[in-house]
């Protein structure tokens, strides 16, 4: 989805500069923040998938005016609303309305530890072998399909070539809208910033895009 988050590359937003020994959360409310998200998924039964489709969905002054815990806190608001765990009341309220739901799972304090060790794997048994290998030059799809990719707007079209081969993994894509884990090839294609951006690019290198076997064709 070409929306206001797939912004790699565009002009007016300035050169990523990171910042020397940066913390993981810079206030304690991200952390609590990050800690709601993780936690909300096990009542809400969502994906990670879906979580990221739910955050790119932001309206888009919504989305370039938040940073990036805010942009995760209003996503896991907006998914938690779609389940009907949390209205609009409660919100304003700052606390539960209505008694909880019985038939809803929740994440214990003492399975946090493990359920974060244990993560959610996405490897899958292959059911076909890989069309493609270490050193093939591929080509990505020109597509801007309406909801989520982990195809990004920068790489569509361009011809990199295959650095490392991951195995089946489910297919994000598709397992973003609900439409089944679609499980497929997943590559690291290596692209040349000339590729890219053109000569204009500002130094010569290149970028590595995680993408799956629908992405791609051959070059």
């Amino acid at each position: 989805m070409t929306t206001v988050h797939d912004m790699g590359g565009v002009h007016g937003f300035g050169a990523v500069e990171p910042e020397a020994d940066e913390p993981m959360f810079h206030a304690e409310w991200e952390r609590r923040a990050f800690a709601v998200t993780l936690a909300s998924a096990t009542p809400g039964g969502w994906s990670i998938d879906e979580s990221r489709f739910t955050r790119e969905s932001l309206p888009p002054a919504e989305y370039l005016t938040s940073s990036y815990y805010e942009i995760w806190f209003a996503g896991v608001v907006n998914l938690l609303k779609s389940r009907g765990l949390v209205t609009d009341e409660e919100l304003a309220a700052g606390h539960a309305l209505e008694p909880p739901k019985p038939s809803v799972k929740a994440l214990k304090a003492a399975d946090v530890a493990a359920t974060l060790g244990r993560g959610g794997p996405t490897e899958r048994e292959a059911t076909a072998p890989a069309r493609f290998k270490v050193g093939d030059r591929v080509v990505t799809s020109r597509a801007n399909p309406p909801t989520h990719t982990r195809l990004p707007r920068y790489a569509r079209g361009r011809i990199g070539t295959i650095h490392r081969v991951h195995g089946v993994h489910v297919f994000a894509d598709k397992n973003a809208i609900h439409a089944g884990e679609n499980p497929a090839w997943l590559y690291n294609v290596r692209f040349e910033t000339g590729e890219l951006w053109g000569p204009d690019a500002q130094s010569p290198g290149a970028v590595h895009c995680d993408l799956w076997e629908p992405h791609l064709e051959a070059a």
